[in-house]
């Protein structure tokens, strides 16, 4: 089978430690004249498996100049160039400077045998090369692995783009280029893949074939792929389309309407979105449940810890602009974090990425919580000063995912000081405006408290209070601002949604940088690899996709966002409700965004 990505990996540093890169040497005149090593030379390398047999191909253009390809025989069929080789007397040395590989031997008087060292990191072991005759030479392997290519029109080539599930945890893709087919697996370098016929190919890079299966419309459902003596049947995945996601809607709909019917406190508002358009958006139950006024879109909901995905982008931003390491120590733009209790004996200084991952070790929240989620946005980051001193470390930093509120607000107030903004100032300016999200604040503004709904807790038994919300709206959060104040809309937070499915704009950050921290940061993943969190947000693994996004809850408030970026498409679930018999935004999200990934 194709081989995955640690597989991949090791397989190509062996198989870079036999083969080796171009170089020339000049050999001085006496040298060229008294001894020629042009030619094919075959040896064989002992090692702890099978043996591997090498053909050094050697050359010597006009100018004098040698130049070599070694080939694996056994592996690869291409033939790679030397970095350097030489020829001193009867001396014969040639090296791999990129992985500390070198070769020294000696050329026999009648020039017929190389008698040498070959060593590596590894340690040194005996090999002779032998010069090839017409009756002994090896067979140089067939690029083509006994296939013969043909031309296909490149149009056949789009039917077979996209992605493919080789085994529940490994993916490929097919991709096109000009008139060139490539296959690439998850975190692999991709390979050209060459036609044997209009379904048929083959890969030179290894024994590999594939074969594309289609239904009797000629629509392709998946490939075979032929490797090692196996036959892997490889589904293709199904990329949702405008229409299919659409036609999504009206089971969402029912889903949502149904669930909000066993739990008819205050509004839930749902959206989904396609690329860089809010698709669909529907809203059920009342904002205000006394004034009796219907939620819709433009309804204004908090949406809690949903707010560290917007810090965790700032902290981007400022990475990409060159103002911070994600490897920062938290002193060195915020020292006030060395007044955080029981730092451990000897342990370095904590760092921005472990406040971005919840790998800091902080506690979740400091003493006597409640005396510090209470404080105006203005003055949120004086209240953090304060309860500083009342956290305490619960793990060791860098050791283990342990979820932490101020531990996220510590790396806003970090933030703030590096960019030179305070971060009330630079979310807003940096983020909200260039996303165009006109009703989104940290705090209500005469823009968006027309639209805000009404704050429940509902408890178990059933029982609702408006009263604890409203509370928190008229006394603040306190430090509690970079991991949880934004209010915000369905519409609006369609917009950041998009954004994280790649759709830009470039002025908040490239798409390019955008797909490196969300696909290459650090997963802290649970045992069973199936949910973790990265930079920016959790990861959950569903059926056939990766889900990335954020939860987040208030006093009165829920709200759920999750992408699945390949597919291209997202779904937004927020409440004015919260409690255990309130409905649960989290579920609606993920079954919704099931449904439009299939």
């Amino acid at each position: 089978m194709l081989h995955t990505t640690g597989e991949w990996r090791l397989l190509m540093r062996r198989r870079m430690l036999w083969i080796i890169a171009v170089a020339v040497a000049m050999l001085s005149g006496s040298a060229l004249h008294a001894q020629d090593i042009a030619g094919d030379w075959q040896g064989t390398l002992k090692s702890a498996g099978p043996d591997l047999r090498l053909i050094l191909h050697v050359a010597k253009n006009d100018s004098g100049r040698w130049s070599a390809l070694l080939y694996f025989l056994d592996g690869t069929p291409d033939g790679d160039p030397v970095t350097s080789i030489t020829l001193e007397g009867p001396v014969v040395k040639f090296s791999i400077d990129a992985d500390q590989v070198s070769y020294e031997g000696k050329l026999s008087a009648d020039g017929g045998t190389i008698a040498g060292t070959w060593k590596e990191t590894s340690g040194a072991k005996p090999l002779d090369f032998h010069r090839a005759t017409k009756e002994t030479a090896w067979p140089l392997p067939d690029p083509n692995w006994g296939h013969t290519p043909v031309k296909v029109d490149p149009k056949i080539f789009d039917g077979y783009l996209g992605k493919y599930q080789l085994n529940p945890d490994f993916a490929v893709k097919i991709l096109r280029e000009g008139d060139h087919l490539y296959l690439q697996g998850g975190g692999q370098p991709r390979f050209e893949i060459f036609p044997v016929s209009e379904k048929q190919y083959f890969a030179r890079i290894a024994r590999i074939e594939i074969t594309f299966n289609t239904d009797e419309h000629g629509v392709v459902t998946g490939m075979v792929v032929h490797q090692g003596n196996r036959d892997t049947l490889a589904k293709r995945i199904v990329t949702p389309t405008l229409a299919g996601v659409h036609a999504r809607c009206p089971e969402i709909d029912s889903m949502v309407a149904a669930e909000f019917a066993k739990h008819p406190v205050g509004s839930v508002t749902i959206g989904v979105v396609f690329g860089n358009q809010l698709l669909w958006t529907k809203s059920y139950g009342n904002a205000d449940m006394e004034k009796k006024v219907p939620a819709d879109k433009d309804t204004v909901y908090r949406i809690g810890s949903i707010t560290k995905m917007f810090t965790a982008l700032m902290l981007e931003q400022l990475v990409d602009a060159g103002k911070v390491h994600l490897s920062d120590p938290v002193e060195k733009h915020f020292p006030e974090v060395k007044t955080v209790q029981g730092r451990f004996p000897d342990a370095p200084p904590i760092t921005l990425i472990q406040l971005a991952t919840h790998t800091s070790g902080m506690g979740r929240e400091p003493d006597d919580t409640d005396k510090y989620v209470q404080g105006q946005v203005a003055d949120w980051e004086k209240t953090l000063i304060a309860a500083l001193p009342h956290t305490h470390y619960t793990f060791e930093p860098g050791t283990r995912f342990s979820y932490s509120n101020i531990g996220f607000a510590t790396l806003g107030a970090a933030l703030g000081r590096a960019s030179g903004e305070s971060y009330t100032t630079y979310v807003p300016k940096h983020i909200f405006g260039p996303l165009g999200m006109t009703h989104t604040a940290l705090e209500l503004t005469p823009v968006i408290r027309p639209h805000l709904s009404k704050g429940y807790d509902v408890g178990p038994d059933g029982k609702v209070d408006a009263e604890a919300p409203q509370h928190d709206h008229d006394n603040g959060r306190g430090y509690k601002v970079p991991n949880g104040a934004i209010y915000t809309t369905v519409g609006d937070l369609a917009r950041f949604c998009s954004f994280l499915m790649g759709q830009g704009p470039d002025s908040v950050l490239k798409a390019a940088s955008l797909e490196r921290n969300v696909e290459q940061s650090a997963v802290q993943a649970n045992f069973q690899l199936s949910n973790g969190y990265t930079l920016g947000g959790f990861v959950f693994r569903r059926d056939a996709y990766i889900a990335f996004g954020h939860g987040g809850a208030v006093a009165g408030y829920r709200a759920d966002l999750y992408v699945n970026r390949e597919a291209n498409v997202g779904v937004i679930v927020l409440a004015n409700a919260i409690g255990p018999a309130a409905v649960d935004t989290n579920s609606l999200a993920l079954k919704s965004l099931d449904m439009l990934s299939k």
